[in-house]
């Protein structure tokens, strides 16, 4: 499972983990402005915005986790499993498969307001990328300096929902995820207070029990109302390395730990990566489960005028300064 979670200082930033219990060999992976993207129901998209983000390439094509484009929208891909639903290609609206969804936005809007107005004809199809390459069942976070969104195919249809804490993980539905949140109106990063009774003496005997309650558990529905805590209580200076350092403790609240979420016998859902996107300038910065190092690429330092892909696989071995 995953989380995501956007940030504004300065610039504006957008973070995730990947949880999984493999991976599939994903590295940080560039497209340029004419890298052409053929789509399988014949869009076509040539002449595009660049981006940058996480994919798996097969057959030279990225198959995006996430990514940002060069004009500050940031789009993300978490599970959604059991949800999400695709319908067949339809003559009337732009057929779009689920893996296809991350370039073609990114390639073409701006900003979410592009976004809202692009999706009107949308339809996600279930097409797969080749037999080897099952649709994952998706929802997405989409985002920009300005406003969050949350998109989810299900059954009933297309839905997009305003997404006023910039978080998402992965079920329930999304309006059930922030409705929730109304159960925890109480919590605060300031000690409490005594609401129990006037008649007892009750006072705070340690730090941080205005946060009495909040779930700790790996849980999605749990993951999100933690992340959604530390992200919008979460203050950090304006400097780059300030604000990228604070988004990686924001996401640092729901990493995976080997061990504690067992999925089959022997097998455990880690944090494989943890991401944190500059969207304003195209930076993107990492550490992975092995690697603690934050690593950068950044996207303006290439040819964005090119054709070709630019990838670079993640850095995996650890890094431990010594000191003396």
């Amino acid at each position: 499972m995953c989380t995501a979670a956007t940030y504004q200082t300065k610039d504006f930033y957008m973070g995730r983990t990947l949880d999984y219990e493999f991976s599939y060999g994903e590295e940080i992976t560039i497209t340029p402005r004419y890298y052409p993207f053929h789509f399988k129901h014949g869009a076509v998209l040539e002449d595009h915005y660049a981006m940058i983000g996480m994919a798996h390439v097969a057959e030279n094509y990225p198959l995006y986790y996430e990514g940002a484009n060069e004009k500050g929208l940031a789009m993300a891909g978490l599970n959604f499993v059991g949800n999400a639903a695709y319908g067949h290609p339809m003559d009337d609206k732009d057929n779009i498969a689920v893996y296809e969804l991350i370039p073609w936005l990114l390639g073409q809007c701006a900003s979410v307001a592009d976004v809202r107005k692009l999706v009107k004809t949308l339809n996600i199809v279930d097409t797969v990328f080749s037999p080897q390459f099952p649709n994952a069942q998706l929802h997405w976070l989409i985002a920009d300096a300005n406003e969050a969104i949350t998109m989810e195919c299900m059954k009933d249809g297309l839905h997009i929902y305003d997404n006023p804490v910039g978080v998402m993980t992965n079920n329930p539905p999304f309006d059930k995820q922030l409705f929730r949140l109304n159960d925890y109106m109480a919590l605060s990063p300031k000690q409490p207070s005594n609401n129990f009774s006037d008649k007892l003496d009750l006072g705070s005997y340690s730090r941080g029990m205005g946060a009495l309650g909040l779930p700790g558990d790996l849980s999605s529905s749990s993951r999100f109302v933690r992340a959604a805590f530390v992200k919008m209580n979460a203050l950090s200076g304006n400097s780059e390395v300030e604000s990228v350092n604070q988004v990686f403790h924001i996401m640092g609240s729901v990493e995976q730990q080997r061990g504690c979420c067992e999925v089959s016998e022997g097998h455990y859902e880690i944090t494989i990566y943890t991401a944190c996107m500059n969207v304003s300038k195209g930076i993107y910065y990492y550490t992975t489960y092995t690697n603690h190092q934050i690593t950068a690429v950044d996207m303006q330092k290439e040819n964005l005028n090119g054709e070709m892909l630019v990838r670079y696989p993640m850095l995996q071995e650890e890094k431990i300064l010594i000191q003396n």
